[in-house]
């Protein structure tokens, strides 16, 4: 957090881009490609960026969107659907929907790979037999 706000006490948290990329083992560029998304908006105060707090929570919702696999259009749509003087139900109902529906495919995918190394343990097999005749 930039040492700036300890003068202002009620001043809100700010935070500079090499603050945010350390802080999520991110590089600069990353946070910059979410920015040319429409992901995050930060102020600017010349060239240089200021991230308040949303764009710091912005940030750890995009990175765990993307750590569970779901693509840059399915986190906007999320991230848009935040309400802040709401309940935020349109947003977890869109979410809910999503997160089934990503559970659903890597438990597909689980099963394809199962299914895949089963078929390579018998190919093995089979080869090993027939090296050891």
């Amino acid at each position: 957090m930039s040492g700036s706000n300890v003068a202002e006490p009620t001043a809100e948290l700010t935070y500079t881009i090499s603050e945010l990329a350390s802080e999520f083992g991110v590089t600069a560029r990353a946070i910059r490609f979410y920015e040319d998304k429409n992901l995050l908006q930060p102020r600017r105060n010349g060239t240089a960026r200021i991230y308040e707090r949303r764009d710091r929570g912005r940030l750890e919702l995009i990175l765990r969107g993307k750590r569970l696999g779901f693509s840059l259009s399915d986190i906007s749509e999320m991230l848009d659907l935040y309400d802040p003087h709401g309940e935020g139900r349109e947003q977890l109902k869109v979410t809910l929907a999503k997160s089934r529906q990503r559970l659903a495919a890597l438990e597909q995918q689980r099963r394809d790979i199962d299914d895949v190394i089963e078929e390579l343990r018998e190919n093995c097999s089979q080869i090993s037999a027939r090296l050891d005749k």
